[in-house]
């Protein structure tokens, strides 16, 4: 071998490693998302941390004569958990939307007219970069407080605008998702359905969407992992759900100690429904690899 010449050989212990971190690099470019990855060892490191601050708490708590750590949590459990069930709620609901309106500006993003390709590209990046924070504000003061429909007045609540805030993102980041499904596959296979009389509507409700859904999967449920994770943000415009009651609960308390373990029983709970996401995006990914 030459000098400063390298082949495969000289370094195979990071072989596997280049492999993986280009398979992410490559799908993180095709669906236009990052992947988020939380690894098995920050877990533990995690609830350890957990485990000992609620521990500190008990200890403050029985020295003090006061009701205990754990007690103080089960009591506001209840109430927390009505607020996750609305964090949940919230999540589907922009999901679903995000999903269907995504699909369709994702579609007009490879339209053959310049100014629909160009305008949904320009509306895809603009909700794709704005802060989510700043459309839960956006939507919640600009949006209307009631609606009158068929002379009937309608309360739009706090939840519901806050879903549209949150909708608008979602429905970027699955419009970027779209796009780059439908580039990834091969251009020979829209030249194959064009030479046997196939229109570009059947072309890719035939053909090309059936591919891309395999593709599609892994990157959106990754998504609603991030936007389960993102609908605390709309407690500080508002919104009673989880993050807003464990507030409350603990000015309620009044109890430093339990800050600690309130908030992390909260965090354990979005862990509990979003690991199980994750671990099941991961095993997607493998089982439809797309070798290209």
């Amino acid at each position: 071998m030459k000098r400063g010449v390298l082949d495969n050989r000289t370094f195979p212990v990071l072989l596997p490693l280049a492999e993986h971190l280009t398979r992410r690099s490559d799908n993180e470019r095709r669906y236009g998302l990052p992947l988020v990855r939380l690894p098995g060892r920050w877990i533990v490191a995690c609830a350890a941390l957990l485990v000992l601050w609620a521990g500190v708490a008990e200890a403050q708590a029985l020295t003090a004569g006061r009701e205990s750590a754990i007690d103080a949590i089960l009591k506001w459990m209840p109430l927390i958990s009505r607020g996750f069930a609305l964090n949940i709620a919230i999540s589907f609901i922009a999901m679903g939307a995000g999903t269907i309106l995504g699909m369709m500006l994702g579609l007009a993003q490879i339209s053959l007219m310049p100014p629909v390709r160009v305008g949904s590209w320009a509306l895809t990046q603009f909700f794709r970069n704005a802060p989510w924070l700043v459309l839960l504000f956006y939507c919640i003061l600009v949006l209307p407080f009631r609606v009158t429909v068929f002379g009937m007045t309608f309360d739009v609540p706090n939840w519901l605008r806050a879903t549209v805030g949150l909708t608008l993102p979602v429905m970027a980041n699955v419009s970027e998702i779209v796009r780059g499904a439908v580039q990834s596959i091969p251009r020979g296979q829209w030249e194959a359905a064009e030479s046997l009389g196939y229109s570009r509507g059947q072309t890719l409700r035939e053909i090309i969407l059936p591919q891309c859904v395999k593709r599609m999967l892994p990157p959106w449920m990754n998504l609603y992992a991030i936007l389960i994770m993102s609908t605390p943000l709309a407690s500080i415009v508002g919104v009673e759900e989880a993050m807003a009651l464990t507030r409350g609960a603990l000015n309620a308390e009044r109890r430093g100690d339990l800050l600690i373990p309130m908030y992390g029983a909260l965090l354990f709970a979005f862990f509990l429904y979003c690991y199980p996401i994750a671990r099941v995006t991961q095993a997607l990914e493998r089982r439809h690899q797309v070798t290209t």
